[in-house]
């Protein structure tokens, strides 16, 4: 069964145990896949697929105690094997194991707070899930011409120069941590407050300033039908020189 002897608490410790045992699970379906395969017979008890935090994988038998040292994954997953398409039984596999990760790594996190709670959603939500991975989705991208020009990005949402409000796209494996250096000298050209990747930014089309969305009264929904922002201090110059 899946290891809990370190009890990882922190936001970091669960991250990495996630990633762990979701490079694991990654490995059973991509990589391993044959191997993986024939190792779930039918014909085989209840069988489960399980991530360890050392990205090693296992299928085994679910945990005995009752209730589990850790939430456990789906159950039977060898029993649907022989009755669908070879690749929807994966994508099957891969939803359900996306499922449990998320199970695990928030009982493991049940005593952090609020915004601990949204940066440990926020790594996770950053890379690509299990099923996006074994169906080869890939992640909605901008326009280039829009993505590579006009306003740049800060935090969950953009706004390129074509008014549009879109999802920033990362690379798979890229971590909060380099996101916090890449943009962690960025404030608020309103309060002053430094950049955080829970909130909404919108950058200035003149001065290229940046600001809270909250401190400029612009919502994500509302710059959708911004062609060119013009943040407040622009506005008022405008206006006193033509």
């Amino acid at each position: 069964m899946a290891s809990i002897s370190s009890s990882p608490r922190n936001v970091e410790e669960i991250f990495k145990d996630y990633s762990g045992r979701r490079a694991g699970i990654v490995r059973a379906l991509t990589y391993d896949v044959d191997e993986f395969y024939g190792i779930c017979d039918p014909e085989k008890e209840n069988l489960c697929l399980y991530g360890h935090p050392n990205e090693s994988w296992e299928v085994t038998l679910p945990a005995e105690e009752v209730p589990p040292e850790l939430p456990e994954p789906a159950l039977g997953i060898n029993f649907a094997r022989d009755g669908m398409n070879r690749k929807d039984w994966l994508s099957l596999v891969a939803v359900h194991s996306d499922c449990w990760l998320l199970s695990v790594a928030f009982y493991l996190g049940a005593r952090l707070n609020r915004n601990e709670r949204k940066r440990l959603f926020s790594l996770i939500n950053d890379m690509p899930t299990v099923f996006e991975v074994v169906t080869e989705r890939k992640p909605v991208k901008d326009k280039p011409s829009a993505a590579e020009s006009g306003s740049k990005a800060k935090g969950s949402t953009k706004r390129s120069s074509d008014g549009q409000v879109k999802s920033v796209q990362k690379p798979a494996d890229e971590s909060y941590e380099e996101e916090e250096d890449e943009h962690g000298d960025t404030q608020c050209g309103s309060c002053g407050g430094n950049y955080n990747a829970d909130e909404f930014w919108i950058g200035c089309d003149i001065c290229e300033r940046w600001y809270h969305g909250k401190c400029v009264k612009i919502t994500p929904a509302k710059a959708e039908s911004i062609k060119q922002y013009k943040c407040p201090s622009c506005s008022m110059k405008r206006g006193a020189y033509g």
